[in-house]
Parts: C-alpha cells; structure tokens; sequence
C-alpha cells in the first residue's frame, strides 16, 4: 500500500486532521495530481487556517491546474496567515509564487 492509500485510509476510518489533508494534498502534488491535491489541501486549512506549508501546497496546486487566478487569493490568505504567525519564509516564499501566478493571471 502506497502513501496515498495510507492516508486514504485513515480518512476512512474517520481520522481527519490538518496535518493528515496535508500529507494526502502534498502526496497527490507529489504524483503531478494537482487536482485531486486541492480539496485536501484546502481542507487542511479549514481544520488549522494558520497552517503556513497547507496554504503554500495549496496554491501551488492551483497554479499546476492551471487556476492562476484561485492561486494568487490563497497565496494571499497564506501570506496573511504566516505573517499572523510570524513565519516569514514561508510568506517570502509564497510571495515569489504569488506574483508568477498573478502574472500567468493577467493581474498584477
């Protein structure tokens, strides 16, 4: 049994958490599934909205989707996050992917 169906299977059996969806997000962008990676890593925002590498996941898998302009607001809602947080490489980083995304968006 792969990671993915590891994780897939705690899920099943009712384990749902931030760090969970994250691991199953970031393991389905692993794989170049970008779009199976999304709602969990959105979900894992839900259970922990400061969660800085959940959000930075999450758009990254937008922007592999091709869904720029999604990416650049939860780039933004991570940015504001980390910095809640303190965790400014994280908003450093996001940032960088914000503005490629905004750019691949049309907007600036």
């Amino acid at each position: 049994m792969g990671v993915i169906e590891n994780f897939e299977a705690m899920l099943e059996q009712g384990q749902d958490n931030a760090m969970l969806r994250y691991g199953l997000g970031n393991a389905y962008l692993g794989e170049g599934r970008a779009e199976e990676a999304i709602p969990h890593l959105a979900k894992a925002t839900e259970h922990d909205p400061n969660y800085s590498a959940a959000w930075k996941a999450w758009g990254q898998a937008l922007v592999d989707a091709a869904r720029p302009e999604e990416a650049v607001a939860v780039f933004d809602r991570g940015i504001a996050a980390a910095d809640e947080r303190g965790d400014r490489q994280a908003a450093k980083e996001m940032q960088v992917f914000r503005k490629r995304a905004a750019r691949a968006a049309g907007v600036e």
